[in-house]
């Protein structure tokens, strides 16, 4: 059963237009099922670039999205600016595609999820990762097996927007990038239950935010972890995971998986853009009542990410090791 309020497709609005609302917005004007029907952002000129972009028009704010009628929204907004978005589209009942992170700490996140369930809309969240072929295939090769231990990576520079490397705006590196590779890790590994991390402290220039994060994790299974990340490089040098269970290691990046075990050592790769454009597909399909190429990870699973990213920046703030559910 379709969830669509449109008779010709999914109608569609833009919520920031930004590097990942571009990226977005052009996959979804090339599906002929979508209707965009609007952009907003608080800097009126990008929004209106975008929205001449993709042939539709920008909105003076998110009223005047509404105004037009939606089926669904693409909220692709900063860390900081997360929660009143999503609740303003949720009361009217419009679904919602929420780039990750989903705030800057828990509570805004929870109370989120309490309105999106009240308002009975439909949600994703934009861990594209599972959306990836190397990621199901690391999946069913890891099924009935007990992992060992999962090292989860992201070793990258700080990304230019201004807002990033500012703790207030963002959250910091694991809140902001590795809740993706934290998210595999839980995928292929399990709920997480307890985490313990220290940093380097030294902020980026201009910044506020940790140049290097070390961390350990606990998984209800009994496998342990670490998570490894920094922005003080001059590029993007490795974003992933790694997963090792008896006489199996798995390796599971963006664009390629490589696998070793008595047999040998293969690997397979493929484009990360694919992975990103079915995950916009997906929703757009669980919108429209049928089957899609990808995952749709939905809001309540998407918290459970984020509550371990904010766990590790928690204990990396106190020195504590902090307990999670399992």
């Amino acid at each position: 059963m379709t969830v669509t309020k449109s008779d010709v497709g999914v109608r569609v609005g833009l919520v920031g237009a930004g590097g990942v609302a571009r990226r977005h917005a052009g996959t979804l004007a090339a599906m002929p099922e979508v209707e965009l029907v609007g952009v907003v952002d608080p800097d009126a000129t990008r929004a209106a670039d975008l929205a001449a972009e993709v042939g539709t028009t920008p909105a003076a704010d998110v009223d005047g999205l509404l105004a037009r009628g939606l089926d669904a929204a693409w909220v692709c907004v900063p860390p900081a600016a997360h929660g009143e978005p999503e609740r303003r589209l949720a009361a009217a009942g419009v679904h919602l595609f929420v780039e990750k992170p989903l705030g800057l700490d828990v509570a805004l996140a929870e109370d989120v999820r309490d309105e999106v369930r009240a308002a009975g809309v439909a949600t994703a969240v934009g861990h594209h990762w599972r959306s990836s072929a190397v990621v199901a295939r690391a999946r069913q090769l890891l099924a009935g097996r007990n992992v060992r231990l999962v090292v989860a990576t992201w070793l990258d520079r700080v990304p230019p927007v201004p807002w990033w490397s500012q703790r207030a705006a963002s959250g910091g590196q694991v809140v902001e990038q590795a809740v993706h590779v934290l998210d595999v890790a839980r995928l292929l590994a399990g709920e997480v239950v307890a985490v313990h991390a220290v940093v380097d402290a030294a902020p980026p220039a201009g910044g506020d935010v940790d140049s290097a994060t070390a961390g350990t994790l606990l998984f209800a299974s009994g496998a342990v972890g670490t998570v490894a990340a920094t922005c003080r490089l001059g590029w993007k040098h490795r974003a992933g995971v790694e997963v090792y269970a008896d006489d199996l290691a798995v390796t599971i990046t963006e664009d390629k998986l490589e696998v070793r075990d008595p047999e040998g050592t293969w690997s397979v790769e493929v484009d990360p853009a694919v992975a990103r454009g079915a995950a916009d597909r997906s929703f757009v399909d669980h919108l429209l009542g049928r089957p899609g190429p990808g995952t749709v990870v939905d809001y309540d699973e998407a918290l459970r990410t984020h509550r371990l990213a904010c766990a590790l920046a928690d204990a990396a703030a106190s020195g504590a090791t902090i307990r999670l559910d399992g």
